[in-house]
């Protein structure tokens, strides 16, 4: 029996031995996977726009509004996420989101009508891609590293723009070359081989395999399944709806959304069309854009430790507002030296403001103001849905995107100015 006990894997003593190379860095690895495959299906409804409605002859808004359902069902899924991570483990969880993922983009190709693409990509690709956003990547750093975390936790944040990067040239040739359908099935199949993936390589916490986090010089046993944190979740929401800052760090988020990824993941490709630009070279030009995205937030990130939060905000979205305003008298058919400009300096203030805003929502609320983010996100991807479907609807109705251009503009003004009146203490 003793030698049984000593053998046991729940036993609380790890193996002398440490390995020259970590696991902890192919659990990043694999984390890293499977958010890049997430990231590469945001990309996607973009460029189905044009095909399903030369195919069908289904509107452009109704296309759009799988987009808008799968955004906010993106944001509301994230702060729950987390809390079921821990509750039932973080491999479950992925492999889970992964098959619906796989599920969604493999009913879209075979679908007929409008409302199941809002079912299958806006819903199942919604819910599934929302478990495997920033609370993913902070689970699996806070559990498998003890050092590096703020390393891998930018390197895990970046992977979703990393998926668009590579997916995107990528799935607009396919789509240009092939048709719609085979690149909705090969992603399909390769969110399915990703779950494999995880499924035999990734491990909820390094106890399960008999080790310490990476950097760490003891042993750390496996938390017990927590209980509780969705109600802290909803409880922190409430509490936070109480007061003035949290619904102008909302406020402010909704505006980012719908001037970002809401409009630009839907609409660029068919914004582009419209002046004769062809589906590849836009799509080339979006991820020059989530290029400078990366490099702007990580500058971001030094200034907002340098300089007040909301005066940075303030320059990032007047600077947005700018380019917007711009941008129609900037495109063309092809890439000229000012469609370059926009795409460099609309880059950089794209995701430039997620570090003042998550300073700002520690100051306000302190070891809540993880939480308040993870809300405050939510209210970002509910702009980004209504954009999607407002843009597309906008073009129907008036034949171009001229007047999407200034709406978003003037509210990115708005937004400037909300920035200043959030009443933070100076001090962190």
């Amino acid at each position: 029996m003793a030698q049984l006990t000593q053998t046991s894997p729940t036993a609380p003593t790890p193996p002398a031995p440490q390995p020259r190379s970590h696991r902890a860095w192919l659990i990043a690895v694999v984390a890293g996977a499977a958010i890049v495959t997430a990231g590469a299906f945001t990309t996607v409804p973009g460029l189905l726009v044009t095909p399903l409605h030369e195919a069908y002859a289904w509107d452009r808004g109704q296309i759009a509004l799988a987009a808008s359902v799968n955004m906010v069902l993106f944001g509301l899924t994230a702060p729950f996420a987390a809390a079921l991570m821990d509750k039932v483990g973080i491999r479950r969880v992925v492999v889970g989101a992964l098959l619906l993922v796989t599920a969604g983009a493999l009913l879209t190709s075979v679908m007929t009508a409008p409302w199941q693409l809002v079912a299958y990509w806006g819903v199942l690709i919604g819910l599934g891609s929302g478990c495997l956003t920033m609370t993913f990547a902070a689970s699996v750093t806070n559990s498998w590293f003890d050092r590096r975390r703020g390393l891998v936790t930018g390197a895990l944040s970046s992977s979703s723009h990393l998926g668009q990067l590579i997916f995107l040239p990528l799935l607009a040739w396919s789509v240009d070359s092939f048709g719609w359908q085979p690149p909705v099935v090969t992603l399909a199949f390769v969110a399915l081989a990703v779950a494999a993936l995880v499924l035999l390589l990734l491990r909820d916490h390094p106890a399960d395999v008999g080790m310490k986090p990476y950097g760490a010089t003891e042993f750390v046993p496996k938390p017990a399944p927590a209980t509780g944190a969705a109600r802290r979740t909803v409880n922190v929401l409430v509490r936070a709806g109480r007061t003035g800052p949290f619904w102008l760090l909302a406020g402010m988020f909704i505006i980012c959304g719908a001037s970002t990824n809401g409009i630009m993941w839907s609409n660029w490709a068919p914004a582009a069309h419209d002046h004769g630009m062809h589906v590849t070279t836009a799509a080339s030009l979006l991820s020059l854009i989530g290029i400078f995205s990366a490099l702007g937030a990580v500058v971001s990130g030094w200034l907002t430790d340098r300089f007040d939060p909301r005066r940075l905000l303030t320059v990032y979205f007047t600077l947005r507002a700018l380019t917007l305003l711009a941008l129609p008298m900037v495109f063309s058919a092809g890439i000229t030296p000012q469609m370059i400009v926009f795409v460099i300096v609309y880059g950089l203030v794209d995701v430039a403001t997620v570090p003042p805003v998550i300073a700002l929502a520690n100051r306000c609320y302190g070891e809540d103001g993880p939480i308040v983010f993870g809300w405050t996100n939510s209210a970002h991807q509910l702009g980004a849905g209504a954009s999607a479907f407002l843009g597309a609807t906008a073009r129907d109705l008036f034949g171009s995107y001229g007047v999407v251009w200034t709406t978003l503009s003037a509210i990115c003004l708005v937004a400037a100015l909300l920035a200043l009146v959030v009443r933070a203490p100076r001090s962190a």
